[in-house]
């Protein structure tokens, strides 16, 4: 039980890390400036369970994916980690990833008609949030646990993911408030250095494995 709870924390910083709600909370505010505080909540509402369904998804077929392709999960692990890691230098300058989405696709959404299904799909839970860097790490973890307890595992950070996502997006006004521009690329910057540490470890892995070191 001990070991399946680390397995938890673990999973769940590190996707903490990769997702960074709180750094999407300009986003967020930017492509929903217009709408009132319920539309918000409708869309933080999607957003969260598009993220969940997008990774629970992801982790399920993963296995099959690598099948299909021929890749080994070491080899994936090796290029999710080089994929972590260039996320992760953009971070550490305090910006989102250009990996996720970029500054004109931000403005793009920001000035379009768009539904309320649509701005909560794209551009909020893919790629901004449930994008590239989460996808990988759920296909390696899920691909990785050996045994049932271990996947329920990975699937609960996932919903425990969501949650905080919920939390964040119905919570980003006062985000805001609180920590301002500066505080939200220090935290931006914080997950930037846990996934630096998180994408050199995965590296790692992929060579001992691919090469049996």
């Amino acid at each position: 039980m001990i070991e399946l709870i680390k397995h938890f924390l673990i999973l769940y910083t590190g996707l903490f890390a990769i997702t960074n709600p709180v750094g999407a909370v300009p986003v967020f505010l930017s492509v929903t400036h217009d709408l009132s505080r319920s539309q918000r909540r409708e869309i933080a509402k999607k957003t969260a369970i598009t993220v969940v369904v997008t990774l629970i998804t992801f982790a399920l077929i993963g296995q099959w994916i690598f099948k299909f392709f021929g890749s080994s999960t070491d080899a994936f692990a090796i290029a999710g980690g080089i994929l972590l890691f260039r996320m992760a230098m953009e971070m550490l300058s305090g910006k989102l990833s250009t990996i996720k989405i970029s500054q004109e696709e931000t403005e793009e959404f920001s000035e379009e008609v768009v539904t309320l299904e649509e701005v909560a799909i794209i551009p909020l839970a893919i790629p901004l949030i449930s994008g590239p860097g989460a996808i990988t790490t759920v296909m390696l973890y899920t691909a990785k646990s050996t045994s049932l307890p271990e996947k329920v595992t990975v699937i609960a950070s996932i919903v425990a993911i969501g949650l905080t996502v919920l939390l964040v997006l119905c919570s980003a006004n006062r985000i805001k408030a609180k920590l301002g521009r500066v505080g939200i690329k220090v935290m931006t910057r914080m997950m930037g250095l846990i996934l630096t540490s998180m994408a050199v470890q995965m590296i790692i892995n992929g060579i001992k494995g691919a090469f049996g070191l």
